[in-house]
């Protein structure tokens, strides 16, 4: 008995600890954008900082190969096998389904054997370069989230140059460099991610730790997003909410994880040697069996979902925004102008929601059915906007803005910017006359706060 007894204590402990011990890295999941609390002042629209979930990008990949005749098989030819320049019985042919290596196989499941795979033509022109660019496009904005992953079937190449874009391939800034000799090759110091910390995080590096040349079990080669994550989030990323802070108070820090286009350079496929064996060129060329990239649609803090439409990706905005990536204010919600939603403060951040404007007062079913809590202009939350102050959002009836956090309202009146009757929440309700005045009102009531929030007045 005392045993089961300190078993079940134990396995409850172990949850527990494992609970607790995930628990930060779930801080700031923002995967909600809004929702219903009550109040006081009855039930308002709670808003907060939303995105999408992460994941695998290369689904919705469109791949541009530079030369486009570049892939092998068009005519055959044949190959030798990797590290063997006298093994020269493997043949690409692209007419042939089962010896053609066409780019999508850079795309496709792998764990199958023999792996599928994208190849290059030989390196039959040397000593002219044989230089290859896969560019990767999206044509929307994406957040990285993982490591970017290239496995090449054939070695690594001696050198390389992984590019991004942040304007759809209008132009284009290195992200690393990879060479077996970068002094060499690029004349640059080899570094590693390790050598970076904070304040050097954005430094463009170059490695010589993913070529190596002919080794059958180093095919890899990484770009390491995570190992930059960790020097704000920790070593396993458990503080993520000091991740979310720098993101949103540093945008060069933001702009370097957010890509429209991704460009592999390859420069020199892997010789394994000081000298290109000139004999035995059709030893030499690339040949890649998966790349992977995992992110997130850019929707800015104003979606959870992102759809592919007509084969591009849209985000589904919320907060009354709209555009591919949530980045203006839809038609009757500009009554100030756009802005990003906001990580900060944890762990639901800023909405940052667009309020209706001034013209949108003649067709009253486009607002908030809970406008008398005035939650459609987002001051149900002092921490996602000012409650009052002298530009947008007016005490009504002539209350009084204190310190931009209340309205002080006169007698008569009652709720966030003074803009209810007191006696309408009394339980006889109000008085007959009272009564009328709060019913024929009430239009106006409504419209002075719009107009209100504009500067302008009812006469």
């Amino acid at each position: 008995m005392y045993l089961s007894r300190f078993l079940s204590l134990h396995a409850l402990w172990v949850t527990v600890s494992s609970v607790m011990q995930h628990y930060p890295s779930v801080w700031g999941h923002y995967d909600v954008c809004k929702t219903q609390i009550y109040t006081e002042e009855g039930k308002v629209w709670d808003y907060m900082a939303c995105q999408p979930e992460a994941r695998d990008m290369i689904k919705y990949v469109k791949v541009t190969l530079d030369p486009p005749d570049i892939t092998c098989g068009d005519p055959p030819e044949t190959f030798c096998a990797m590290g063997n320049p006298y093994m020269c019985n493997n043949e690409c042919d692209a007419s042939t389904q089962e010896l053609a290596h066409p780019p999508e196989l850079m795309f496709d499941l792998e764990g199958r054997h023999p792996s599928t795979f994208w190849q290059s033509t030989t390196w039959k022109d040397y000593p002219k370069p044989l230089h290859v660019n896969i560019t990767l496009s999206w044509n929307k904005t994406i957040e990285l989230t993982d490591n970017i992953v290239i496995t090449f079937e054939s070695g690594r190449p001696d050198q390389m140059i992984l590019e991004k874009s942040l304007d759809y391939g209008r132009t284009w800034q290195p992200y690393q460099y990879y060479a077996t000799d970068c002094l060499d090759a690029f004349h640059m110091d080899p570094k590693s991610v390790r050598d970076l910390s904070q304040h050097t995080v954005l430094e463009i590096i170059c490695t010589e730790e993913y070529s190596t040349g002919y080794m059958t079990n180093s095919k890899i080669i990484h770009f390491e997003i995570k190992d930059r994550f960790a020097f704000f989030a920790g070593p396993r990323l458990h503080n993520m909410a000091s991740l979310y802070g720098q993101l949103d108070t540093t945008k060069k820090l933001r702009d370097f994880f957010t890509i429209t286009d991704l460009r592999i350079r390859l420069l020199r496929p892997a010789t394994g040697e000081i000298y290109v064996d000139e004999q035995h060129l059709a030893r030499y060329f690339y040949a890649i069996s998966d790349i992977r990239v995992y992110g997130r649609c850019k929707c800015n803090l104003h979606a959870t979902g992102c759809k592919e439409e007509n084969k591009r990706l849209l985000c589904e905005c919320e907060h009354n925004t709209t555009g591919p990536d949530c980045g203006k204010c839809k038609k009757n919600y500009q009554g100030r102008p756009w802005s990003p939603g906001s990580y900060l403060p944890i762990p639901k951040g800023t909405a940052n929601i667009c309020i209706p404007s001034i013209s949108s007062i003649g067709n009253p079913p486009k607002f908030d059915r809970i406008w008398p809590n005035i939650s459609s202009l987002e001051v149900s939350k002092p921490n996602q906007a000012n409650v009052c102050d002298n530009e947008l959002l007016h005490c009504q009836n002539g209350g009084t803005c204190i310190n931009n956090v209340r309205c002080q309202c006169p007698p008569a009146y009652t709720g966030i910017l003074c803009e209810k009757l007191k006696c309408e929440r009394d339980p006889g309700g109000c008085s007959q006359n009272s009564g009328q005045g709060a019913i024929s009102h009430r239009p106006l009531l409504l419209l002075t706060a719009l107009l209100g929030a504009t500067g302008l007045c009812v006469c």
